[in-house]
């Protein structure tokens, strides 16, 4: 069982999360430097900050105990130091952790060129929505939604699929991110060796 906590150096329990931007440093816009995302982070007394790849990855720790409080701070942080939103969803690294573990393609042998993805929700998608997403059929990539995960088999690569990361928030109302399987166990790793400090 991973240590997904630990104490500061004041004796206040720390919970470790991982940060998710939207839409940074894609196709010239939403310019951040990585240097830069981290010292915004510090900058609301956030521990151990760790920035990864330059999609806008993000593990930290913080006494607080909710994420919705902390994806507040972190928006209009990043707001307030760049001058433009970056949508932010925040996962205790415990969330990470189950999302890793309910991967429902973990049997499926992945062949030369196929890629799984996850597409990270804000919030839980209305049922209709859901099951309007779940009837989306494809000759060749798989979904499949489980909690505020999409997870996506692509199998002639993420940006061929159908599944894009602006097809499923219209689908579903919700928005989101998406990170490549590499990435989510990085994070995992990252916000593990954070946790061990």
């Amino acid at each position: 069982m991973l240590k997904l906590t630990r104490r500061s150096k004041e004796g206040s329990r720390m919970t470790i999360y991982i940060a998710l931007l939207r839409g940074i440093n894609v196709s010239g816009q939403k310019i951040i430097k990585m240097e830069d995302l981290k010292k915004a982070f510090e900058s609301l007394r956030y521990k151990h900050v760790t920035t990864y790849v330059q999609s806008g990855n993000v593990v930290f720790g913080s006494s607080a105990s909710n994420t919705a409080v902390l994806r507040k701070q972190i928006e209009k942080k990043l707001l307030k130091a760049f001058e433009f939103e970056v949508p932010t969803i925040v996962k205790t690294l415990k969330e990470i952790e189950e999302t890793i573990m309910r991967n429902p393609f973990k049997k499926v042998k992945e062949e030369e060129g196929e890629k799984l993805h996850v597409t990270f929700l804000a919030g839980s998608p209305a049922k209709a929505a859901a099951e309007n997403l779940a009837a989306v059929k494809n000759d060749s990539d798989e979904i499949r939604l489980s909690g505020t995960e999409v997870y996506i088999l692509c199998r002639n690569g993420y940006g061929k699929t159908l599944f894009s990361n602006s097809f499923i928030e219209k689908r579903l109302g919700v928005s989101a991110t998406t990170r490549n399987w590499a990435t989510v166990g990085k994070l995992l790793s990252l916000g593990t060796a954070a946790a061990e400090i």
